[in-house]
This record gives structure tokens, C-alpha cells and sequence, in this order.
């Protein structure tokens, strides 16, 4: 099996877990908080990456000069699972997952203010082809322009905050330090918010609650590997098959089925995120939002 092959496999399974996270947060959210839902994933999560870490050189891995640093990223990522929980709940499954694909334009676009980086036309083009494709999918001239909408636009730019932190800091922190501290703020910080919106789980509840931790760590695993087997230009396009496992669940789980509109917008939010993976192969820090 070549390289190339083992990179999108892995970049496929790690798509898949995230996609199937997704639907468990959807369930889960119909009786629970988002701010329940993040807690219980963040807590099956932190030992799981402690032990790769550990099996990955240690738990030295998860030192840090930097705790400002990983505070800024976890309070950001707060928000960014926070109100992208929120959006599954008020939104189809496969509408809502490609409203998430706009969090690659804005990194592109925040990259210029925030890193001092510049846009080359052919990107530019791009990101605002993707805009464009949110719009038709939003349609707020529809009325549709509602909370759930909101709320996955929103979780967009806080990930693409997060992964411009991650570019920033990244080649002077560990990998799992920077995993470890983005999972361990958020469950700090929706812990104290457990006295107010806990409802106790029932049956396979619980079970849902350890899946939707476990396919998260999952999913993280997988897509990392995937950019260690093969070249992102090869890898990151097959980040784009959520959209089809989305589809798949929602009809599955809930009987959606997205309208030609929401085809439509996500073909061009694809067609401008490929256009601008193959333009600049450092795509392992731009990609949608997971819960």
C-alpha cells in the first residue's frame, strides 16, 4: 500500500469519526445543553491524548512555557464548540456541515490582519467564491439566516482564531500540549455552567457521551496521520466526503435531505477550498470546525 493511499485512508476514517461525532452531539443535543455535551467530550478526551502522549515520548510532551498562550486557545475553542454544538442542534446535519467549511476562508482572510500575511489574487478569488456559496446556502434573503446559521458562521471564525493561534505558537509548542490545553480549558470552563443546565443521562445516553469524546480523539489521530503519510494538496480534498457522510446520517437519523440550494452553495464552498489547498499546500491548519 503505497504512502499516498495510507494518507487519504486515514484522512477518510479521521472525516468519518468527526462526522459521526457530529450526529451524537445532534442527538445528544436534543436533551441536553452544548455547554453539557462539551464538558463530556473534553473529559473523555484529556486522557486519551495523555496517553498518546505518553506512548508518543512522554508525558513531558504536555509542559509549557506558554499558559497564556493555551489559555487564549482554549477560551477560543470554548466558543468554537460551544456555538458549533448549538448549530447541530437548530440545523440539518449536512446543512450545517457546510456552513462549517467556511472556516478555511477565514483563516485565509484573518491571516492578513492577524499574521501579517498577504493573499495572492488566485485565493482571494477563491474565498470569495466560498462566501458566495455560504450565501446561497444561508439564503438569508429566505428568512433562513436564523440562529443556526449564526451560530455555525460563528464557529467557523472562532476555530479559524484557533488554528491562526496554532500557526502562530505551533512550531514552538508540542502537538500534544496544544491538543491537551485546547480540551482541558473548555472543560473548565462548561463545568460551571453544570448547575445550571445538567440533565442526568439516561441509557444510551452515556454510551453517546463517551462515543462522541472517543471518535473526537479519533478523528484527530487519523486526520494527523494523514498529513504524515501524504502531501496535503492529496490529503486535505477528501476532508470535503463529511459532507456526504452528513447527508447520509442526517437522512438516516432524522429523514433530512438538503435542497438543491444547499448542493449548490456547498459545491462552490468545495470547488473554492480545493482551489486554494492546491494553491498553498500548508492546509493542515485549515479545515472545518469539529465538535
Amino acid at each position: 500500500m503505497s504512502t499516498s493511499f495510507k494518507g487519504i485512508l486515514s484522512m477518510c476514517l479521521g472525516v468519518f469519526f468527526l462526522a459521526l461525532g457530529d450526529a451524537i452531539s445532534k442527538w445528544l443535543g436534543e436533551t441536553h445543553s452544548p455547554f453539557q455535551i462539551m464538558f463530556f467530550r473534553s473529559l473523555v478526551a484529556l486522557p486519551l491524548i495523555a496517553t498518546l502522549a505518553y506512548f508518543g515520548g512522554g508525558l513531558r510532551k504536555l509542559s509549557t512555557r506558554r499558559p497564556g498562550v493555551h489559555l487564549l486557545r482554549g477560551v477560543i475553542y470554548t466558543g468554537t464548540m460551544g456555538f458549533f454544538i448549538l448549530g447541530l442542534t437548530l440545523l440539518p446535519l449536512a446543512e450545517a456541515t457546510a456552513i462549517a467549511f467556511v472556516a478555511p476562508l477565514f483563516v485565509t482572510l484573518l491571516s492578513v490582519p492577524l499574521l501579517g500575511e498577504r493573499i495572492a489574487p488566485p485565493v482571494l478569488m477563491a474565498s470569495l467564491l466560498g462566501f458566495v456559496g455560504v450565501v446561497i446556502v444561508v439564503r438569508p434573503g429566505a428568512g433562513a439566516l436564523g440562529p443556526g446559521a449564526l451560530s455555525m458562521i460563528a464557529a467557523a471564525m472562532f476555530y479559524a482564531l484557533t488554528m491562526i493561534t496554532a500557526r502562530r505558537y505551533g512550531a514552538r509548542e508540542n502537538l500534544w500540549a496544544l491538543l491537551f490545553y485546547v480540551s482541558l480549558i473548555p472543560m473548565l470552563l462548561s463545568a460551571t455552567t453544570l448547575f445550571w443546565v445538567w440533565q442526568t443521562p439516561q441509557g444510551w445516553q452515556w454510551a453517546g457521551f463517551l462515543a462522541s469524546g472517543v471518535l473526537g480523539v479519533g478523528a484527530i489521530g487519523f486526520i494527523t496521520l494523514a498529513f504524515r503519510y501524504a502531501p496535503a494538496a492529496i490529503a486535505a480534498p477528501f476532508d470535503y466526503t463529511a459532507l456526504l457522510w452528513a447527508v447520509l446520517l442526517g437522512w438516516w437519523f432524522w429523514g433530512e435531505l438538503p435542497d438543491q440550494w444547499v448542493w449548490v452553495g456547498s459545491a462552490l464552498i468545495i470547488i473554492s477550498g480545493l482551489w486554494i489547498a492546491y494553491h498553498d499546500r500548508r492546509t493542515t491548519l485549515k479545515r472545518r470546525p469539529s465538535s
